[in-house]
């Protein structure tokens, strides 16, 4: 009886610890959530989804490009994120790892976001990078994103 009632408990522990697994949505190119808990990566911009950028006088959904090399490098992975506290909208801030590497660094250096100086000198030198080699939106004609979001 007790060997049924043991083996009993470890299925039940087993599945619950499967069903409990994390979810991971990507909302733009620096907002992640993860469980339902809104994650904003702090020290950097990346353009809205409505945004467009000019390459070769063709219009180019920047927003949608961020996004989605963020979802290309997170994969189908879970992030592991390192709170700094919350922001005005009550998401958190954090700088968010995949295999120890920063995705806010990632995203910079490849030019798929900006260093947001109003808050952070981090991923400044990330960013002089994607500058100086043409990389992602730095090959394109754009508006910053706290630019963009006031016209």
């Amino acid at each position: 009886m007790v060997k049924k009632i043991l083996i009993s408990l470890f299925f039940v522990v087993f599945l619950t610890q499967n069903v409990f697994s994390d979810i991971v949505k990507i909302v733009d190119g620096d907002t992640i959530k993860i469980n339902n808990e809104k994650i904003r990566f702090s020290g950097i911009d990346a353009p809205e989804l409505n945004q467009n950028c000019i390459k070769n006088d063709e219009k180019i959904s920047c927003g949608i490009l961020s996004k989605e090399a963020l979802i290309k490098k997170i994969g189908n992975k879970i992030p592991r994120c390192v709170s700094e506290g919350k922001d005005f909208y009550k998401r958190t801030l954090a700088e968010c790892f995949v295999n120890g590497k920063s995705l806010s660094k990632f995203l910079v250096r490849n030019g798929y976001a900006f260093a947001y100086r109003k808050y952070s000198i981090k991923f400044i030198n990330d960013e002089r990078f994607a500058k100086k080699n043409k990389l992602g939106l730095w090959s394109m004609k754009f508006v910053y994103p706290w630019k963009f979001r006031k016209l």
